[in-house]
């Protein structure tokens, strides 16, 4: 369903100093050996709810011109799950930012919002001739907002509500990339019949969180990537994901508050970064963020103190992406980085749980 159909030539020129971000201010403490679990209150209520969420996407529908909003489809619940559209040449190429796979991974979500807020301010001039953009800010809204068909008496965040990683089935959404489109659960499905099958995606970042105690070389990482794992992805499609993870994380690490591990995931077609790379021979990136934003694992969630440069690094990520795909440095991107990029360990108490 299209609630609108503009284009318009934007661009992304000045997004990276991102000065008008008040939202997003650094700690200084927000790199390494920083925030740790719990560091200030675990807060739900500072997050958007999702009528929030659809109340600011048909804002910024209204102001900019180059921006089409879409439903994909519903959630169990029956929640309305949106898509921003910035399409103004087929022919460009086309990456998908999606965000909330697991509703208690939500600051991918706010940083995904803000992205679209400033594709939609006098600061651009033409990136959007080069490059489409798809952005699906919160896939699982029924976990979003605790709108679940089972208890979450033991999640610990204070605040207006929880937030949980499964959909309203208790199911894991991420584990739903193997089977039949017809047999998936409803939030997938609708993310494959009408966003994988009607539109030539050639990248995608798969946005989550892991836990606050994962590190490399002693430090607590600010988050960790990695590309597709599968065995039967084309040599040509895993390349290209390569590509995309040596620009995520040298605008990352170039921050100097950011740092970066690999992220030690599997190899199952189950998983949205294998399976649409296997499927649809899209280039993808796993970019898990520190820290989740409720869990029944004290470990897992971090305090409110540390939203904003966590924030901060998924704008900087979605910036980095857009300008390397519309201006073709991605082409050239350098990925030997991947051979000594660290493989994250975690600290006790915490799990890798992509």
């Amino acid at each position: 369903m299209n609630v609108k159909k503009k284009v318009l030539s934007v661009s992304l020129s000045g997004l990276i100093a991102w000065g008008a971000v008040t939202a997003v201010s650094l700690p200084v403490s927000a790199v390494g050996n920083g925030p740790s679990a719990g560091n200030g209150s675990v807060q739900t209520s500072n997050l958007h709810t999702y009528e929030s969420m659809a109340a600011y996407l048909k804002t910024e529908d209204a102001k900019q011109e180059a921006m089409e909003l879409e439903i994909i489809g519903q959630t169990v619940k029956g929640r309305d799950i949106y898509m921003a559209k910035y399409i103004s040449n087929p022919l460009n190429p086309t990456i998908l930012f999606l965000t909330q796979q697991h509703g208690n991974e939500q600051l991918t979500t706010e940083g995904a919002l803000e992205f679209i807020k400033h594709l939609g301010t006098s600061k651009t001039k033409d990136v959007l001739n080069h490059v489409n953009i798809l952005v699906i800010p919160m896939l699982n809204a029924d976990g979003a907002m605790g709108d679940v068909n089972f208890s979450l008496d033991e999640y610990m965040a204070d605040g207006d509500r929880h937030l949980t990683r499964y959909n309203a089935n208790n199911i894991d959404l991420n584990r739903e990339h193997d089977k039949a489109i017809g047999e998936m659960q409803i939030e997938v499905k609708s993310l494959y019949q009408n966003v994988f099958e009607k539109h030539n995606i050639n990248y995608m970042i798969d946005l989550h969180h892991q836990g606050t105690l994962s590190e490399t070389n002693g430090e607590l990482v600010s988050g960790s990537i990695l590309y597709p794992t599968n065995a039967d992805v084309k040599p040509e499609v895993l390349e290209n994901s390569k590509k995309l993870g040596s620009v995520v994380y040298h605008a990352i690490e170039e921050t100097g508050w950011g740092h970066i591990g690999k992220y030690n995931g599997g190899n199952g077609v189950n998983i949205g970064r294998n399976g649409a790379a296997v499927r649809y021979d899209i280039s993808t990136l796993l970019f898990e963020m520190r820290g989740m934003s409720d869990h029944s694992i004290e470990s897992y969630a971090l305090g409110q103190k540390s939203n904003g440069y966590l924030i901060k690094q998924t704008i900087t990520t979605l910036d980095a992406t857009v300008r390397a795909i519309a201006d073709g440095s991605i082409e050239t991107a350098d990925t030997s980085f991947w051979d000594t990029l660290p493989i994250q360990t975690n600290r006790p108490g915490e799990e890798a749980d992509e």
